[in-house]
């Protein structure tokens, strides 16, 4: 008996990360102690933290996905609005008033 996934194309998730978000953490882990051991700075262990906090995934997209669609939106995509002059509806068509 074989047990498949859902998505057979859906990209390898461990836990709550995509395998390549592991492994950016875990080389960021390393880099990170050995900055602090040798150097005693701790500002590479809160970006590590920080991106392992914005790379979670939940259904599929990640905070740091949604930053990524946000901006591309706002900022860097171009967005294209067309403007047109329409004519004149009038809301209520000329009655004739009829008097009993």
């Amino acid at each position: 008996m074989y047990i498949y996934p859902d998505n057979l194309k859906s990209k390898a998730v461990l836990w709550l990360w995509q395998l390549r978000d592991i492994g950016i953490i875990g080389f960021g882990c390393l880099v990170s102690v050995f900055a602090l051991v040798q150097l005693g700075m701790l500002l590479p262990i809160v970006a590590t933290a920080l991106y392992a906090f914005l790379t979670i995934r939940f259904e599929d997209t990640s905070i740091l996905d949604f930053i990524k669609y946000a901006c591309a939106f706002f900022i860097t995509k171009q967005q294209l609005y067309e403007w047109k002059l329409q004519p004149a509806v009038h809301s209520e068509p000329n009655r004739k008033q009829v008097d009993k």
